[in-house]
């Protein structure tokens, strides 16, 4: 009994989140297709052939499984940091915090709308992309885990970043000046091997760079990285977010009066 009423709360939780964004699709589904297309058509086609091809494939090919990483690290995050800040600005996020739905299921239900808004948003671009070049899938279980797993992750950061902010200008603080600048200089747009000894080793800090040479290798065979060091650490962060989130939860951190 006890089980199957946690599993009605995690199914509540996460139906309400998913339908959250599925009915202002204008607003979370349309924008990042028309802003990725407009990414292929600047990058891909117009600047792509003055670049030339990068580590054996061309210009497009190589920026496409960046491209789509960026569109599901954006959406992931976004979705969670807005719907639980949402949640505590109008208060109703106090009516399942004095339910019996135990910290673990509330957390779960807003991270699996993240990741179903990420995988969703993930799944449009590629098919956007097809537009502008062909994919050819190298390894589909790594593709596919890697994608999961960062917006699992990234979903983990909307929470905490929602927990911490006291108003609306605080959800876009973290997206601006942390978010942003880890995308675009996470090898989403070049390969790190171009770039002189000390940036590399600059870059080589970014854990994006990880991710989205992690998922460029499921789909192109192609990655600057090792696979099984971005897969400890997507795992490691995933763990440490995860039980901050939950101690966050347990304290009432920003959410208890």
């Amino acid at each position: 009994m006890y089980w199957r009423r946690t599993l009605i709360a995690l199914a509540t939780i996460t139906h309400k989140e998913i339908q959250r964004f599925l009915r202002i699709w204008v607003q979370t589904l349309l924008p990042p297709a028309i802003t990725m297309a407009l990414y292929f058509i600047i990058f891909g086609n117009l600047i792509g052939p003055r670049i030339g091809p990068m580590d054996g494939y061309s210009y497009i090919e190589f920026i496409a499984p960046g491209i789509i990483m960026m569109a599901v690290i954006t959406n992931s995050y976004s979705n969670v940091v807005s719907s639980f800040f949402g949640a505590k600005f109008q208060r109703h996020i106090e009516e399942i915090l004095v339910s019996p739905t135990p910290n673990a299921v509330i957390l779960l239900g807003y991270v699996a709308g993240g990741v179903s808004r990420g995988l969703l948003t993930g799944f449009i671009v590629t098919l956007v992309s097809l537009f502008f070049t062909r994919l050819h899938i190298h390894n589909l279980p790594v593709t596919i885990s890697v994608v999961f797993l960062t917006s699992v992750l990234f979903s983990l950061g909307g929470f905490i970043n929602a927990v911490f902010a006291r108003k609306f200008d605080d959800i876009s603080i973290v997206p601006t000046f942390i978010l942003t600048p880890l995308t675009y200089l996470g090898g989403v747009f070049y390969s790190i091997s171009l770039l002189p000894e000390f940036w590399r080793w600059v870059s080589m800090t970014n854990p994006v760079l990880y991710m989205v040479n992690a998922f460029r290798y499921g789909i192109l065979g192609a990655s600057d990285i090792n696979i099984w060091t971005a897969y400890g650490l997507i795992l490691f962060f995933i763990a440490l977010l995860g039980s901050f989130s939950l101690y966050l939860l347990h304290r009432g951190t920003g959410l208890r009066t």
